[in-house]
Parts: structure tokens; sequence; C-alpha cells
């Protein structure tokens, strides 16, 4: 579930393969096979080098170096290797779907992914009780991840007492980090999708100089930002339209933000006072 190694994985084709890569230095493109073959435990097994090259966007020589990067001769000897440790059988074929309903497949199949994930709910736990105990609590996300930072800091000011959206760039944002980290601040929370921005990763950097705790939200474990996370909760984004769609990774925002609740005993008081100020101003429309 999370790059806090303390934490035992969920026995599943996915977490299966998730334990074969940890520990090894992986390119940008070997990460890329990774996260591939993650999102498709089921029919990894079955697929050829070529394939496997094809649904990673990768050449198929790529995929024999990353096979040796594993300690493998080869691409073969991997395959029989994963037929071994991820028993499985090839998904169904998506037949008469169109490109738009395969789209939505594919997110209903990184939503089961999230829920085999969360079977273990201890890493979620435990990012709640970092965010919840960090006053002021910055939440970061540039770019493609900007709408998740900005969701999840929206519902979180109605129950923690100082919410920081990070959520423009610029020679700014390394000065906002400094203020909180003067104000008490104790963690980050970062949301990272792809295309994942170097200022992302730079920025993530320069919180953990500054001594924050750092919990990140990516679309994998091998994303650019795990190297500077201290807590990473992978969620993964579809990938069949044009642009990118975030499912899992907004719907993981919301279940760590229900974490946090639990650990904020006064986020019930919070909430119910919010409700009586918006009805006594006429907020919403009943």
């Amino acid at each position: 579930m999370s790059v806090d190694r303390s934490t035992a994985a969920t026995d599943s084709p996915a977490t299966r393969l998730q334990a074969l890569f940890e520990g090894h230095r992986l390119t940008p493109t070997q990460r890329r096979i990774a996260h591939s073959m993650v999102r498709r435990a089921a029919d990894v097994p079955f697929l050829s080098s070529v394939e496997l090259a094809e649904l990673a966007g990768v050449s198929q020589p790529s995929v024999t170096r990353f096979a040796v990067a594993l300690g493998f001769d080869g691409y073969p000897a991997l395959r029989k290797h994963l037929r071994e440790v991820v028993p499985a059988e090839p998904a169904a074929e998506a037949g008469s779907y169109n490109e738009y309903q395969q789209a939505v497949e594919a997110e209903i199949e990184n939503l089961k992914h999230l829920a085999e994930l969360l079977a273990d709910p201890r890493p979620v736990q435990k990012a709640g009780k970092i965010l919840a105990a960090s006053r002021p609590l910055p939440v970061l996300g540039l770019r493609a991840a900007a709408s998740q930072a900005y969701g999840f800091a929206y519902f979180a000011a109605k129950v923690h007492p100082d919410v920081r959206l990070l959520n423009e760039g610029g020679t700014m944002i390394h000065d906002r980090i400094d203020a909180a980290v003067r104000a008490g601040a104790s963690a980050l929370l970062c949301f990272a999708l792809p295309r994942h921005p170097r200022e992302v990763v730079d920025t993530l950097a320069y919180a953990k100089e500054a001594g924050l705790t750092v919990v990140t939200v990516a679309d994998s474990a091998f994303a650019p930002v795990a190297k500077h996370s201290d807590l990473l909760l992978p969620a993964a984004v579809g990938t069949g339209l044009a642009f990118d769609t975030a499912c899992a990774p907004m719907l993981l925002g919301r279940v760590l933000l229900e974490a946090v609740c639990d650990d904020l005993p006064d986020a019930q008081a919070r909430l119910e006072e919010f409700d009586a100020n918006a009805a006594a101003r006429g907020l919403f429309v009943e």
C-alpha cells in the first residue's frame, strides 16, 4: 500500500508484483514498465515481451533490460517466475466495449485495485495521524494534481484548524513552506499525478530538508516523488482517454481525509459549527 516498509502488503497479484520490484534501483523507463505490470497484474504472466513493451509504451529491448535489472537472465525467465508467484487467469476481453466504455471499465479496475490495497487500512491510518497532528497543514498539488489538492484542502479546512493550499508553483513556493514550518508545521501532504512536474520533486526535496514529514498520494509507488516521500499511498490513474482520469486518487484523498477526521477529536464539532453557520447565512439552497 505504501513505501512504509513496516506495513505488510495485501496478498493480491498486484502487491506480490510490487514486492518483486521493491529494493531495486529502477530507471524512469523501468519504473514505467513496473507501473504497467502492477496495473495489469492478472495479465502480465501471459504477455510476451513485445506485448508488455506495447502496454508500457517502451521498446522491447527495454523490457529485456528491465528483466535483467531484476536479476533474471531475460524476460522469459521473469515471465516464468511471474507465473509461479502471481498465479491468475487472463482477464476477460473487452469485447464490444467502445473506447469510452473501455475508459470507464479501466477506472473501475483501478478502484477495485484501490479497494484491495485498503484491505490493510494501517498506511492510511498512519498518514491520517501524521497529517492531523501538523498545525498548519500544507497541501501541495501542481498542474494535473492541483484540483486534487484543492478538493482535499477545501474539505479539510472544515475540520482542521489551519490548512494551507499550495497549488501554484513559482519562486514563492519555498517561502510558503518556510512560513508553514515557522508556524509549527510538522508534515506536508502532496498529490502527485503524471506528467510529474520537476518542480514538485524539487519542492518535496526542499520540504524534507526543512524537516517536514512528507505524505504523498501518487499514481504509482514507482513515481518520481517516491524517493522524497516518507509515506506514499498509490492510486492508479486511467490512461485510456486523451487526458488521464484520476478517480482513484480522488477517492483515496477522501479516504485519507476520513482518517484525518478520526484523529481530530473536535472534527465533528467543527462540522456541526460549519453547518450551523452555513444555515444562518443561507449559503446553500435547500
